[in-house]
């Protein structure tokens, strides 16, 4: 009788559906995290636009990974641009210096948690206007990744009920947020939804004044120009006098 070897002497590994894909498993070999960490988003049905948080999705010891995913694509636009980073000492590491400045600075809202928030009782029951700010806001439009600077004011009225954060976190949730690609309108929304889920305030005002490198740097080229856009909730909505003062309150 002829004997032949078995063409597959141990079986296929059998991976549990409620186990995670990992970027080191056998089936993921070869694959670009970013398409992975993509799978995962649209298994749980989740979004992943420019301005989500998507760290949810990121496991341990994959940031670094995607880190070097983002460098080798960022060094094939350089490459598109004929630019030699070989003898170029300028561009040299360009592409490195890139991704780590995308993915652990100016869009770190995106991959990290929300900050750890100090919360505190309203023992005191306070119940009179408060406004933190100006905030400093650095971020970066999603239609051009130019920069977004400028500031913002964020007005609370509390109640008896209403959980009091530390005044650095304000700026801390603003930082996450903007540490985005954003949209000015959509920017202050979503700090707005956010700080009203913290708080549970009786109102909520923010404003935010910004320059916008995609106006300034190209297109019109104009460097004066600043967007001012405003967020206004409950109480700020439905007693004018309130409004009034908050506005009133702003450095002019």
């Amino acid at each position: 009788m002829n004997m032949h070897p078995l063409r597959n002497p141990r079986p296929a590994p059998v991976v549990a559906l409620c186990q995670p894909v990992h970027a080191t498993d056998g089936v993921d070999a070869g694959r670009p995290l970013s398409s992975i960490i993509r799978e995962r988003m649209r298994l749980a049905d989740k979004r992943f636009h420019a301005n989500d948080n998507i760290s949810g999705f990121i496991q341990a010891g994959e940031l670094e990974q995607l880190l070097e995913e983002v460098e080798a694509k960022m060094q094939d636009v350089l490459d598109s641009l004929v630019i030699d980073t070989e003898h170029d000492h300028n561009t040299r590491g360009t592409a490195r210096r890139v991704a780590k400045m995308y993915l652990n600075e100016v869009f770190k809202g995106r991959y990290l948690p929300q900050p750890a928030i100090t919360e505190f009782p309203n023992a005191e029951r306070l119940n009179e206007l408060m406004i933190v700010g100006p905030i400093a806001v650095r971020s970066a439009c999603s239609h051009h990744f130019c920069p977004v600077i400028g500031k913002l004011w964020i007005g609370v009225l509390p109640n008896q009920n209403t959980t009091v954060i530390g005044l650095s976190k304000y700026a801390r949730l603003a930082e996450w947020v903007m540490g985005r690609p954003q949209i000015q309108e959509e920017a202050v929304v979503q700090l707005a939804d956010l700080i009203q889920s913290k708080t549970l305030p009786d109102g909520l005002a923010i404003v935010m004044e910004a320059s916008h490198f995609c106006m300034g740097w190209r297109g019109v080229k104009d460097m004066n120009s600043k967007m001012v856009n405003s967020v206004m909730r409950g109480a700020f909505l439905t007693e004018m006098t309130l409004r009034r003062e908050f506005l009133a309150l702003l450095p002019k």
